[in-house]
């Protein structure tokens, strides 16, 4: 039964922490202290020593000799990989979802399109940003695909936040029209090659750290 608990106990410490990370409460470097985070929750060092590690499984966090857990960084290396990973796998999902695409499907990925639009702020586009893809790409019925493209969303949110967490412009998303067009008039393969190109574009921002420097952060902007 304890052991029960205490898998559970790390799950929500996990998930909690995990959020923070991703949305940037918890900045890059910034130290995870088991102590707190035991006291936080109300555990155990057992659970809190669980979910450190299942955040390390999920790229959010290292543990380094002398210096404990800390959320872990990123730099444009590993933007562009996740960039990469998600063109691939997501246009192997769309080519599986376009047999069952309806216009019903699709209407509901263009209001998710007329949402970004006209996103005020970062955290809104990006959820409305994400339920486009997942919209389109769901219907290919393959879970541990999506699990993996979910997973990969999950990292480009955190570049995201990191890199726009103090301004957003309202934009217009020319690629999810033209993936909509392509789809309604059955022209699959055409959908795929924009959407490859949509995930695979990064963008530069000048961002000013805790210590005052200015430096430039990376995300995928698609």
């Amino acid at each position: 039964m304890n052991k029960e608990r205490d898998d559970t106990l790390a799950s929500r410490i996990s998930r909690v922490l995990a959020e923070r990370i991703i949305s940037g409460v918890l900045p890059p470097g910034e130290r995870l202290r088991q102590d707190h985070v035991a006291e936080e929750f109300g555990a155990s060092h057992v659970p809190v020593r669980e979910a450190f590690r299942r955040l390390e499984a999920q790229g959010l966090a290292v543990s380094e000799p002398r210096r404990g857990v800390r959320v872990a960084a990123f730099d444009l290396k590993e933007v562009r990989e996740v960039a990469e990973m998600r063109a691939a796998l997501e246009v192997l999902a769309l080519r599986h979802a376009v047999p069952h695409l309806t216009p019903a499907i699709l209407d509901r990925a263009e209001a998710a399109t007329v949402a970004a639009d006209s996103s005020r702020d970062v955290r809104s586009w990006e959820a409305a940003n994400r339920a486009f893809h997942r919209i389109i790409l769901e219907p290919c019925s393959m879970p541990r695909l999506l699990a993996a493209i979910d997973d990969l969303h999950a990292a480009s949110a955190r570049f995201l936040f990191s890199a726009w967490r103090s301004s957003w412009e309202a934009r217009t998303d020319h690629d999810h029209r033209a993936i909509l067009t392509a789809l309604r008039q059955g022209k699959g393969e055409e959908a795929a090659a924009i959407l490859e190109r949509h995930v695979g574009w990064i963008g530069k921002t000048p961002v000013r750290t805790a210590a005052g420097e200015v430096r430039d952060a990376f995300s995928i902007i698609g």
